[in-house]
């Protein structure tokens, strides 16, 4: 599991960096209003020089413990595929971290 995004909360939504080895983008999470059982709970956008782009999705989710955390698809045309993550508070007051976990193969 790789760390790739601290946040912030900020109002009802997030506000942070996605950054890996190739990649460095502000984000945000912005709360949706649901219509159907399935639509997300947040869109995800990336903002940069005035122009904001929506890259994705969340929904609230609850862990086996109870703990409750977002799972996150983010998508780009310079991604190979779409990636899945989880965003999880942490340990520091409204301090949230995204967490990617390459998928397996299934045989």
């Amino acid at each position: 599991m790789a760390t790739i995004g601290t946040f912030k909360k900020d109002g009802a939504g997030f506000t942070g960096t996605i950054q890996t080895l190739t990649l460095k983008a502000k984000v945000t999470f912005e709360p949706q209003e649901k219509k159907s059982d399935n639509a997300p709970d947040y869109r995800v956008f990336h903002s940069t020089s005035g122009f904001t782009s929506e890259i994705g999705a969340a929904w609230k989710k609850t862990s086996k413990e109870g703990a409750e955390y977002l799972s996150v698809s983010i998508d780009d045309p310079s991604f190979a595929e779409r990636i899945n993550c989880r965003l999880v508070k942490s340990t520091a007051q409204e301090s949230h971290t995204l967490y990617w976990d390459r998928q397996r193969a299934r045989d």
